[in-house]
């Protein structure tokens, strides 16, 4: 079985100016599952761009349309599974935004953190059996991530999901997700021309809302986040 991750961020990683980083998306299984969803979503887009929805603006991102019309976009995914995870910015370490290499790789570990949780998760609800996943990959808006770091995140998301780490300071190996599987692959995709990296941006940006706002529980048995740190 194949995994399919479509992920986007929501807020801006600036302690100073901002509490709240998000990132959040959707999982699918199969590419069965996949292209449904994907038929689903763009008819649902095609209602709402009918209706007036994000007049003027090339794609239905969640910036440019109402509260009323980002909530039938939302509600369109609920057949499928949605992750994500809350960043505290407040709690992140100081010295982790002095530079834009440490800020690119602490994001990578969250998002991988929360990739993994749900997936974790999946496993123990038997959503998905380790030894059933053939590849993963992993499509994120690419913003999301500068260029010359998408091979950082891709190698680490493959330690993660296929071949284990190791942490040196504890002296332990941490097994993989499934290492039976062939391989982890990272692509990045502009939003414009993918509708499940728009459908993404719109699940990023309800858990956003929920966590400035304090209402988790507008997204608690939709949304299987993590909060860290």
């Amino acid at each position: 079985m194949n995994i399919f991750v479509y992920a986007d961020e929501s807020g801006v990683f600036d302690r100073i100016h901002n509490d709240v980083f998000v990132f959040g998306g959707l999982i699918f299984l199969g590419n069965d599952e996949r292209d449904e969803g994907q038929r689903r979503y763009r008819s649902v887009e095609k209602v709402q761009r009918r209706a007036g929805a994000a007049r003027g603006h090339r794609e239905m991102k969640a910036i440019y349309l109402t509260n009323k019309e980002k909530s039938s976009m939302f509600r369109a995914m609920n057949p499928y599974h949605r992750f994500g995870v809350v960043v505290n910015q407040q709690n992140v370490l100081t010295n982790i935004f002095e530079n834009k290499k440490s800020k690119q790789r602490f994001l990578d570990y969250v998002f991988k953190r929360g990739l993994k949780s749900a997936l974790q998760n999946m496993l123990i609800r038997q959503e998905i059996k380790a030894e059933d996943v053939e590849n993963i990959y992993v499509f994120m808006d690419e913003h999301t991530t500068a260029t010359d770091g998408r091979y950082e995140l891709g190698e680490s998301l493959e330690s993660e999901f296929k071949t284990g780490t190791y942490n040196q300071t504890w002296n332990r190996f941490f097994p993989p997700l499934s290492p039976g599987m062939k391989a982890v692959q990272l692509q990045l995709k502009d939003s414009c021309q993918d509708s499940l990296v728009r459908a993404a941006d719109i699940t990023a940006n309800k858990l956003y809302y929920a966590a400035t706002s304090k209402q988790y529980d507008l997204v608690r048995g939709h949304i299987d986040f993590l909060a860290l740190p």
